[in-house]
């Protein structure tokens, strides 16, 4: 079972050091409990597997009650339901349709499978959780420590970042490792501001282009996550330093294919394509979800398990030519844009040889 957290190791493993107790003890808490999850086969079990049926995107919001065991939580609210007094409960269910309109109304998309597949979500699992995640049939999120993370469901782009991994699983099955990896993180990203801009009605040059803007409390000096705008720049403080997202193939980190190297840079490298999205959606202008969004959502329909930067890079282009017309101005803003991160296009190649 493939685990896609929201939360970059990184900064787990650098909470360790915090001179604060609590903080320490609910990053250690995380990372074991991410790690313990990662080497299940299942943390759904009988119950949520007997509603994980196609359902034209219906959604289901469950609260764990702070428990860990997924079968044992109760259904909160359904698709239909009034609002109930729970906040993070509404806003687990409002995320998701918000996730599931965006997909249908701007991709035509028939939810994460596109094949109807209910949304299922988990609301207050486990005690100071400081992380939130896609397992590969429902998405589980943690209330945060309070000191550092707050509530996750408070984020709608990491709401649509985390379903975004449940597309990409049921298009190109990117391997979650290296630049594949990244690639797969970058997607979600790109889903993730789209969503949020599409939901604001903004357009790319009035976004912040912030990733997890609401998960840290107001007491960290921390922006976000992470910049699609400018990566490397969403924090920089004493609890966990700089952000290590570099913005050009100059700064590519390679890093173990391991979970403590966060599968080679999976959360960090993912700077690279993220910033190429931006180019591309400032570069075009107007609204990022359409001509940006529909080339990027093209190429990942035509891209395979272990497609990297280059390929990916190199599908943009020719989609943005098929989509938009050889030579336009679409096509030209993708050239730029990865010209812009350290990719430079491959030729196209010539079919008799020539």
């Amino acid at each position: 079972m493939r685990l896609n957290c929201i939360t970059p190791p990184y900064i787990l493993s650098r909470l360790l050091d915090s001179d604060n107790q609590a903080i320490r003890e609910a990053a250690l808490n995380t990372l074991l409990t991410t790690a313990r999850l990662r080497g299940q086969r299942d943390v759904r079990g009988p119950m949520a597997a007997a509603v994980a049926t196609p359902g034209d995107g219906r959604r289901t919001i469950f609260d764990c009650k702070h428990g860990t065991y997924l079968p044992r939580a109760r259904i909160a609210r359904s698709e239909g339901d009034e609002p109930v007094s729970d906040a993070p409960v509404n806003r687990a269910y409002d995320g998701f349709g918000a996730t599931k309109d965006f997909y249908h109304d701007v991709l035509q998309r028939n939810s994460i499978d596109d094949r109807g597949m209910q949304l299922l979500g988990y609301v207050h699992r486990g005690t100071r959780y400081n992380n939130a995640f896609w397992d590969g049939q429902e998405m589980v999120f943690g209330d945060g420590d309070g000191q550092v993370f707050t509530d996750f469901t408070g984020s709608l782009d990491v709401i649509a970042h985390e379903l975004a991994h449940g597309v990409t699983e049921h298009t190109a099955g990117l391997e979650y490792h290296n630049q594949s990896g990244a690639l797969n993180e970058s997607l979600s990203d790109v889903a993730g501001s789209m969503v949020k801009q599409w939901s604001l009605k903004q357009t790319a040059d009035q976004a912040d282009w912030l990733i997890g803007a609401e998960v840290f409390t107001p007491d960290i000096d921390a922006d976000a996550l992470r910049s699609m705008k400018a990566p490397g720049t969403a924090f920089d403080n004493k609890l966990f330093g700089k952000d290590p997202q570099p913005d050009h193939m100059d700064r590519y980190v390679d890093l173990p294919d391991t979970d403590e190297g966060d599968y080679g840079g999976v959360h960090i490298n993912s700077g690279i394509p993220n910033k190429a999205f931006y180019l591309v959606a400032s570069g075009i202008g107007g609204n990022s979800w359409e001509a940006p969004g529909h080339i990027w959502y093209e190429s990942l329909k035509a891209s395979t398990v272990d497609t990297q930067f280059q390929d990916f890079a190199d599908t943009t282009f020719a989609k943005a030519g098929e989509l938009y017309g050889v030579g336009g101005p679409e096509q030209e803003a993708v050239r730029a844009a990865w010209d812009g991160v350290g990719i430079t296009l491959t030729p196209p190649k010539n079919p008799r040889g020539r």
